[in-house]
């Protein structure tokens, strides 16, 4: 046996040497035929994932691009893969595919009867749209398999295509190699490259992006727990200049957002009036978020004792000011529901500089 096992091995990295020099050979023409700089406008929207009248004013910008200003280029916060089926789709004349990439989206914000609609009205009434995701690869496991499959049975193994899905699927898998801890610096980093070579290879093109607002603000990462990580709007400032334009769409939400009714709910034996700010999409095993302003209520709860659960403002459809209560129900994916209560004094996290909403427990 080990006279035959000698000449196997030699074989087997005979071969693996030449897949790897093939694939180096392929990647190094890619990278060869990268386009220098481009001249168009770049146009970032920053948004809350999932939150409808974000949807819907997108969609109203997205009008005036199009049909306006000839405008076709749409960079979303998606993988590449996922958005190469997304094109696929836009020239379909059905939604099948459509509908598998939403049964893959399950545990996301993307998973959301919104987000559905969002692309539906991308299709109908903006056909000639072109989709570019620049987010690493998530969904390797299924979205990126699915398309590799799909490139295969056509015949496209060593296509630009088949490429640049392995490059996001291995950046989806490094992103996330540390169950628990993700690399968030590195998926900063890899986005903002990933928006450059799509965006450089359009020319002169102008383009409108959407992304969570965390990423189109300038400066360093202030979310997630990574300061000291440059934004991807920050990273296209230092390439592109002037012709980036940003505006962020979740703090025109909050600042505009009134409530859309005045319930009444009881805590303690007290019943209070209790403005309702509407319910958004959460990812993974959280379902949605209800939110609540407990009008008149700080004086009864600033002595409760903080129960360890703080949180930022980023995600809270309303603008929160000093001495507010807030009223958070989780939906989860097992149907119970969580209750968290919040105060807002005026501290900032010494780290991050942004207002600190204290959770406290009321019993």
């Amino acid at each position: 046996m080990k006279q035959h096992r000698k000449p196997l091995v030699g074989k087997r990295v005979f071969f693996i040497a030449l897949a790897v020099l093939a694939i180096a050979t392929a990647c190094a023409s890619v990278d060869t035929h990268r386009a220098e700089k481009s001249t168009g406008q770049i146009f970032l929207y920053g948004e809350g994932h999932g939150i409808p009248r974000i949807l819907e004013r997108q969609l109203e910008i997205w009008h005036d691009y199009y049909h306006n200003q000839n405008m076709r280029h749409m960079f979303i916060e998606f993988e590449y893969f996922t958005t190469e089926f997304l094109n696929m789709w836009m020239q379909s004349d059905n939604d099948d595919i459509l509908y598998e990439l939403f049964d893959e989206w399950v545990g996301s914000l993307a998973h959301n009867p919104y987000v559905l609609m969002f692309f539906k009205t991308i299709k109908s009434e903006f056909p000639e749209t072109v989709f570019h995701g620049v987010d690493v690869g998530h969904g390797f496991q299924s979205t990126g398999e699915r398309f590799l499959r799909y490139l295969r049975d056509n015949g496209m193994q060593g296509t630009e295509r088949y490429l640049l899905t392995l490059e996001s699927m291995e950046q989806g898998k490094r992103f996330s190699r540390n169950p628990g801890q993700p690399d968030r610096g590195f998926r900063a980093t890899a986005k903002a490259e990933n928006f450059i070579r799509e965006f450089d290879r359009l020319g002169n093109q102008n383009v409108m992006g959407i992304f969570g607002a965390a990423h189109t603000r300038f400066g360093l990462m202030d979310a997630w727990g990574f300061p000291g990580v440059p934004t991807l709007a920050e990273r296209l400032r230092w390439r592109y200049g002037d012709s980036l334009h940003t505006t962020d769409l979740l703090l025109w939400f909050r600042l505009g957002n009134e409530p859309t009714r005045v319930d009444t709910i009881t805590v303690n034996g007290v019943d209070y009036d209790a403005s309702y700010f509407g319910t958004i999409a959460f990812g993974g095993h959280m379902v949605s978020g209800s939110f609540w302003r407990l009008e008149n209520a700080y004086d009864d709860f600033c002595g409760k004792p903080a129960n360890g659960v703080d949180t930022f403002h980023d995600d809270f459809p309303l603008w929160i000011e000093l001495n507010q209560v807030i009223i958070l129900d989780i939906a989860f994916t097992d149907g119970s529901v969580s209750r968290m209560f919040f105060r807002y004094n005026g501290v900032e996290c010494p780290y991050w500089g942004k207002p600190l909403l204290t959770g406290f427990s009321v019993e």
